[in-house]
Order: C-alpha cells, then sequence, then structure tokens
C-alpha cells in the first residue's frame, strides 16, 4: 500500500513559485504539496494582507522554548518564550517593530541568516546543511539575562510537509512545516541552565514556516509532536484544521522514520474552547489517524491592539492513538510529547 493513498492532491517534485509574475496573483503551478520546501514566495505588494513568518518549537519532557520572527505587514514581531511545564513559570521577551522595518524574510526558507538586534533582545538564527542553529539572549522583566543556543537537526533524508492553501487567487498560504527533528544544546533560563536533548533526554524541534495572504479574520487549529513508537521509529505529528476547509488541501500529515505520510481528508477536531485542559481529540476515518492529547498546560494569550487582535489556546501534553504507516496499515504510539491549539485572530 502506497502512503499516495490518503490524498488525492497533487504532489510537486520541482522548484515552483508562488505568485505568478508581479508577485500579487498564485500561480496555478503553485497549488499542491511537497516532502521539502521547493516554493519560492515571490510576493509583492497588498500590503496589509501578506504575513510571513518563522515559528521554531523545541519541545522536551519538561521544558518547551519557541522562537518567532515575523513580518505581518503593519509590525514586525520578535520573541523568545520559555515555559517549565512542571511548576507553570513562563518567560521570556518579545520585541515589536512598527511596519517590520529590518525583519526581513527571504523569498526561500532557510536560504538566508534572520537576525534581529533590540534593545532587550537579540536573535540568530543560521542553516546549514545539517541543520539550524538558534541562538538568543535576552533580558527578563525581573532584569536576569536568558539565553538560547539549540541546534535542531536535519537528518539526511528526512521529509517534511509543505502545501500551499489556496481560498482563492488573491488569498492564499504557503506553509511548511517540519516536525520530528532531533534538537541538541542549552537554554539558560529562571536562573538555571538546562540542557537540551543529548544525556538530557529526548528534544525535538519543530518548524513552521508561513508565506502568503490572508482574510482579515481568521481560526485555525493546529497540531503536532514527536516522539518513539513501540518499534523504536521516531513519529513526527502534523495536523491542522478550520481554516483549510473547503480549499481541497490540508497540512495533514504524519512522519515515520523521516518519511512523510501525506493525509489529504479534513480531520475531526473534539475539544473544549472553555476547557482547553480537557483532552483533544483528532481523528481521520480514511486514513486511520486517531490520537488524543492530554494536556498538562495550557498557554491562554489574548492581546488586542487597535487592528490586530489574537487569542490563542495552546495546550501541552502527550499524545496517544494510532496514526498510518508508510507502509500501509496502522502504528500505536503511547505518550509521545506535543501540543495542539486554537488561534482566533483580526490581522
Amino acid at each position: 500500500m502506497s502512503a499516495s493513498i490518503y490524498t488525492s492532491e497533487p504532489e510537486i517534485t520541482g522548484p515552483v513559485d508562488l505568485c505568478r509574475p508581479g508577485g500579487v496573483l498564485l500561480d496555478p503551478r503553485a497549488r499542491g504539496w511537497s516532502r521539502r520546501p521547493l516554493h519560492r514566495a515571490n510576493l509583492r505588494g497588498r500590503w496589509g494582507r501578506t504575513k510571513r513568518w518563522d515559528y521554531w518549537a523545541v519541545l522536551t519532557d519538561r521544558w518547551v522554548v519557541a522562537l518567532v520572527y515575523a513580518d505581518v505587514d503593519y509590525v514586525g514581531l520578535v520573541e523568545v518564550s520559555w515555559i517549565d511545564l512542571a511548576t507553570g513559570r513562563r518567560g521570556g521577551r518579545q520585541a515589536a517593530v512598527p511596519l517590520g522595518r529590518g525583519v526581513d524574510l527571504p523569498e526561500v526558507p532557510g536560504s538566508e541568516p534572520l537576525r534581529f538586534r533590540g534593545r532587550h533582545l537579540g536573535v540568530d538564527v543560521d542553516d546549514g546543511p545539517d541543520g539550524t542553529r538558534l541562538r538568543a539572549t535576552w533580558t527578563e522583566p525581573d532584569h536576569r539575562i536568558g539565553r538560547l543556543d539549540v541546534t535542531v537537526a536535519a537528518p539526511p533524508g528526512h521529509e517534511s510537509l509543505n502545501v500551499v492553501i489556496p481560498w482563492s487567487d488573491r488569498l492564499f498560504q504557503f506553509t511548511s512545516k517540519h516536525q520530528a527533528r532531533p534538537a541538541t544544546g542549552v537554554l539558560d533560563a529562571d536562573g538555571q541552565r538546562i540542557g537540551i536533548g543529548g544525556d538530557a533526554g529526548d528534544a525535538w524541534g519543530v518548524l513552521d514556516v508561513g508565506r502568503g495572504r490572508w482574510p482579515y479574520r481568521t481560526r485555525w487549529n493546529w497540531a503536532g509532536g514527536a516522539g518513539r513508537a513501540g518499534s523504536g521509529a521516531v513519529v513526527g505529528l502534523q495536523m491542522g484544521g478550520r481554516w483549510t476547509v473547503g480549499t481541497g488541501y490540508t497540512e495533514n500529515g504524519v512522519i515515520v522514520a523521516g518519511e512523510l505520510v501525506k493525509i489529504g481528508e479534513e480531520l475531526d477536531w473534539d475539544y473544549d474552547w472553555n476547557r482547553p485542559m480537557a483532552p483533544w481529540r483528532v481523528r481521520g476515518p480514511q486514513s486511520g489517524l486517531d490520537l488524543t492529547l492530554t494536556p498538562r498546560y495550557d498557554r491562554h494569550v489574548r492581546t488586542n491592539a487597535l487592528v490586530l487582535s489574537t487569542e490563542v489556546h495552546q495546550v501541552f501534553g502527550r499524545w496517544t492513538g494510532t496514526v498510518p504507516s508508510p507502509g500501509g496499515g496502522r502504528l500505536e504510539v503511547d505518550g509521545i510529547l506535543g501540543f495542539a491549539e486554537e488561534s482566533r485572530s483580526r490581522w
């Protein structure tokens, strides 16, 4: 049984431009998915609707650290944040840059380093053939210094989920989701030096690349995770919802031992916005995906700044259930690290 049985979406196998010449309209050849990033986000014009970001996260049994580098037209956002899942303590620093001046992201993700220097925050993201190095130094509100120096490996042949979600020829999103990439390094936070990966236990890097043009009001679900199945194979989870409905494309898939199984069906999400610490269940009847996340921490964020507002419940915990495997059949996972979220935005 081939992995392609789970989708009828077209697979892209060579480089392609996201937009037609001029950078405004979606190029029809860009519609599809790929196993590695192949789209060049040649976006031009339509100020206010264009959104570009790289979001990194590192998941461990106790610590979650995230790095955001984004330009959403109105503002540039650079942020490092951390959560101690054992105590609920959290910290980090954010810098907002009016109109995104100097917060630049390349058309081809990972082709240029990302740099930022602010009064209380400095960030460097450098891609190489073996992975990506994430470095940051910041000052906490209590004046303590935080530091991050983590390398997220890119194992040979490790696939990712890349897809264009087309609402129309003028509104569309290229998303590149990377899961289950091993991470190693150190985090200085909350007065501690914390080892990441290696002798400290498994740590997994997550990358969410976004390049596109969005409607003003949006809601989405996103979930991911990584860990080892009973067979010892590394499994990465990538699931989305709401924002893709009606487009004919999804950002759903599973990575098993580096190989992507693309899932074309819209998944069923079962959770309660008002009770985010209750279990979150995600199911795909056709593909056989059936997973439940048991949360241990809810990162609830609400912002309201004139034309921009966002509210997010992002819960962290462990996934248990079954996923499709590349050769057909089902693979059981039991208690692997992960997260799930709902985001509601005006932007």
